[in-house]
C-alpha cells in the first residue's frame, strides 16, 4: 500500500452556469515532501468550511485502482492524478477493505479512517458536467477521508503501513450501503451502533444514523 501521487491546490475561482464559484476541488500532483498538519496538507486549502476540510477530513483519498474504470466510463476526459479532488491518489486500500478507525502510518505521520467522500456539485464543476455527482455516487467508488493523529512529512512514493486494522467491522464500502439504503435490517442497525462507539467517526453522521433508526422504530 502506498501514496502514488500526492495532489494539492488552493482555492480558485470558476465560473459554472453563469455564477463564479470558489472552489478547491482542483488538485495537481506535486513531487515535494510536505508537511501533512492536523487539517491539511501544506499547499493545500478547501475553499467551503462548512462542508469541506475539518479535522475528520483532513486528508481526501482516492484509489488509483479506480482510474481504470472511470477512463472507460469517461473516454474523452483527461484524467491526470488529483482529477476526482483528492490529496493522495492511493494504492492497495479499496472500499471493501478498508474499515472506520482503520489507522495507518505514512513516514513519520499517523492517519484514522474517518468516512467515506459524498460528493457535492463541485465535482460536476470539475467534471463540467451536472450528472457526475449521480455517476459517482451510483459507481459506490467514492474514496474515504482520514484524520491525521499525528502529523508528519508525507511525499509521493511513500508506503502506507497498516497500524490498526478493522477497528470495526463496517467499511467504508458498508457505511456507504447504509447511508444509501431505504431500510435497515436487524443487521444494518447492529452495523450503525458499532459506529456511534467509534471516536473516528463524526458526531453529524453519528446522529445522522440515530435519527434514521428513530423513525424507522417510529
Amino acid at each position: 500500500m502506498k501514496i502514488l501521487s500526492l495532489n494539492i491546490g488552493l482555492p480558485r475561482e470558476v465560473s459554472w452556469h453563469g455564477q463564479a464559484v470558489t472552489t478547491g476541488i482542483y488538485k495537481a500532483p506535486t513531487s515535494a515532501r510536505i508537511p501533512l498538519r492536523k487539517l491539511n496538507l501544506d499547499g493545500d486549502r478547501q475553499a467551503d468550511l462548512t462542508v469541506h476540510g475539518g479535522e475528520h477530513k483532513a486528508v481526501y483519498c482516492y484509489p488509483v485502482e479506480h482510474y481504470a474504470y472511470w477512463k472507460r466510463k469517461l473516454p474523452d476526459r483527461d484524467l491526470p492524478f488529483g482529477a476526482f479532488g483528492e490529496n493522495f491518489t492511493t494504492e492497495g486500500l479499496l472500499e471493501d477493505d478498508v474499515h472506520l478507525g482503520d489507522r495507518f502510518a505514512i513516514n513519520d505521520a499517523e492517519v484514522i479512517v474517518t468516512q467515506p467522500r459524498l460528493p457535492c456539485y463541485k465535482l460536476g464543476i470539475r467534471f463540467q458536467a451536472d450528472d457526475m455527482v449521480k455517476k459517482f455516487l451510483a459507481s459506490r467508488r467514492t474514496g474515504f477521508y482520514v484524520a491525521v493523529i499525528r502529523e508528519g512529512q508525507v511525499a509521493a512514493g511513500d508506503e502506507i503501513v497498516a497500524a490498526v486494522r478493522n477497528t470495526s467491522g463496517v467499511s467504508i464500502a458498508e457505511f456507504l450501503r447504509l447511508f444509501l439504503a431505504k431500510q435497515f435490517t436487524p443487521a444494518d442497525a447492529a452495523a450503525i451502533h458499532q459506529l456511534f462507539e467509534l471516536p473516528s467517526v463524526p458526531e453529524d453522521w453519528k446522529s445522522y444514523f440515530h435519527d434514521r433508526l428513530q423513525s424507522a422504530d417510529t
